[in-house]
């Protein structure tokens, strides 16, 4: 009996997995396949008073959990524009994520005074 070729078999549940994440999309908010749903929020968010050798193991932990989430991106997103002031979202804490919104902020205002100053200036 001829069997079919082992690589059709990957791409089709290849195909398959991205139809079900489409439709995820689509049906339920991104939080919902969100790893950190399954795992406990303490490691998430600082107790007060964590010693630092606590809070940076704590937060490696964290981020550790976030880096096999398939939500990480979009968790990461949410907790830039909301934005969330306190614990790791999407693989960041609190002070990296604004590390990155100042850095986004920077990157804009120099776009804006490039687009201001006109395709001359921003050749030149």
């Amino acid at each position: 009996m001829l069997q079919p070729p082992r690589q059709s078999l990957q791409i089709a549940a290849v195909t398959t997995r991205r139809a079900s994440a489409e439709v995820r999309d689509q049906d339920a908010p991104w939080h919902t396949e969100a790893v950190c749903r399954r795992d406990e929020a303490g490691l998430f968010f600082a107790p007060s008073k964590e010693p630092t050798a606590a809070r940076l193991s704590r937060e490696e932990a964290a981020k550790r959990v976030c880096a096999r989430c398939p939500v990480m991106v979009e968790c990461r997103e949410h907790a830039l524009l909301q934005p969330e002031p306190y614990g790791v979202w999407g693989g960041l804490t609190a002070a990296e994520r604004r590390v990155v919104l100042a850095r986004r902020r920077r990157r804009d205002l120099e776009l804006n005074k490039a687009h201001a100053a006109g395709p001359i200036a921003a050749a030149g």
